[in-house]
């Protein structure tokens, strides 16, 4: 038997005994709140987890982590979704802000905050986009003025995803507003306990509230809390957009283990409601979709399994852009097949007359039409493609 075998047996004896019934199939997974209670199951869950390193598997074991190299980590995803076992932790901060400390932070700021944020002690918000800032993110205005051992921030951000249940939130400030826009920025860790950062929910197409606008006031961060040095900010800031958006194309190993692998619903909510024959959709427009969908969804998870492989290092690359954006399109492409196929069944949010796996589709359907645009949007993910990964002129 192997080293890896071995590794196989011993997690998953660990994992059958230490998985809680109530956090196997799907459910709640916590991003850290604080201010949010998910059930016992899914506390202890995150603590068991915590305590052996494994909401972190490839992080050094002096931040938390449990430093297994690739093959143990795929292990690990494989013995956990053999289980049915949900992630114990992610989100923004074991994915997003986490794995960029690590790679530019100081000493003192991997250790006061990497074993915190692979504990899940507190949620974590992203403060890029601005009002007058979007898709050019250098033109943010928000200023972060030093004083003393602190900075002054004064200015908002918008699109701050649950920044109403966040226990800090990582932005992009100016800090010297004489500089050339791209060269005067710093990306600040703000702890948001504190009267000058307010939050206000945007009400969605979906109904839901999950985007805010975070507005700062006097707002208070310690100077020792920029990561990657003053006024460097945009070579950091473009680092953590890499993670993200390997996140969304499920193919980040640089901070928490992605989602239980699943199968696609979608064949299955489609032949529900079209008329079958022999078991399969009698209608040939719909079936020609639903086979290119199927087969499309495949190519999609072996890409996914392919990029994962070919890092190099636990550090995603330009090829995240092109897998987030077609993971993307896939996405909405299911849920307008789900949609369609459910006819006036689903076109319901809510009432009597809807199943509530029927509202819930609409919802998810509703709010994909946003995954195109967070995260990156379409255009942007097709110049980096274009320019990065292609090869081609300006």
């Amino acid at each position: 038997m192997s080293e890896l075998d071995d590794f196989r047996a011993e997690a998953r004896a660990w994992l059958e005994e230490h998985c809680p019934d109530g956090v196997r199939g799907p459910g709640p997974t916590t991003l850290g709140y604080r201010k949010l209670d998910l059930g016992a199951d899914v506390k202890r869950w995150l603590e068991c987890m915590a305590e052996k390193g494994w909401t972190v598997p490839t992080w050094p074991k002096k931040y938390g982590g449990a430093e297994l190299d690739r093959d143990q980590y795929r292990v690990l995803i494989e013995e956990l979704t053999h289980m049915n076992a949900r992630t114990p932790l992610t989100g923004r901060g074991v994915n997003y802000i986490g794995p960029t400390i690590l790679e530019y932070g100081t000493d003192d700021q991997k250790a006061r905050w990497l074993p915190q944020i692979a504990r899940g002690d507190g949620a974590w918000a992203m403060g890029y986009s601005e009002p007058g800032a979007g898709s050019d993110l250098a033109s943010l205005q928000l200023k972060a003025v030093l004083d003393g051992d602190h900075f002054v921030l004064n200015g908002r951000k918008t699109w701050t995803s649950d920044a109403t249940d966040c226990d800090f939130i990582f932005v992009l400030a100016r800090t010297s507003p004489d500089k050339p826009k791209h060269e005067g920025i710093s990306l600040i860790l703000v702890d948001m306990d504190q009267p000058g950062v307010q939050v206000h929910p945007i009400r969605l197409l979906s109904g839901k509230s999950p985007f805010c606008e975070t507005v700062f006031e006097d707002a208070i961060a310690r100077a020792d809390d920029v990561i990657g040095g003053v006024d460097n900010g945009w070579t950091v800031g473009k680092r953590l957009l890499q993670f993200e958006r390997s996140t969304h194309a499920g193919i980040n190993i640089s901070g928490s283990q992605g989602g239980r692998a699943e199968a696609s619903k979608v064949p299955g909510i489609v032949k529900r409601y079209i008329g079958l024959m022999g078991g399969h959709v009698q209608d040939p427009v719909v079936r020609a979709r639903l086979s290119d969908y199927s087969m499309n969804h495949a190519a999609q998870k072996l890409t996914q399994k392919r990029v994962i492989e070919e890092l190099r290092s636990h550090a995603p690359g330009f090829a995240s852009s092109a897998v987030k954006l077609s993971n993307a399109i896939l996405t909405q492409e299911g849920d307008e097949l789900m949609v369609e196929a459910m006819g006036v069944q689903g076109l319901g949010v809510e009432g009597d007359g809807f199943e509530d796996t029927e509202t819930a589709i609409t919802r998810q359907w509703l709010y994909g039409k946003s995954l195109t645009i967070a995260g990156g949007t379409k255009e942007v993910q097709m110049n980096i493609i274009a320019k990065r990964v292609l090869g081609l002129p300006d």
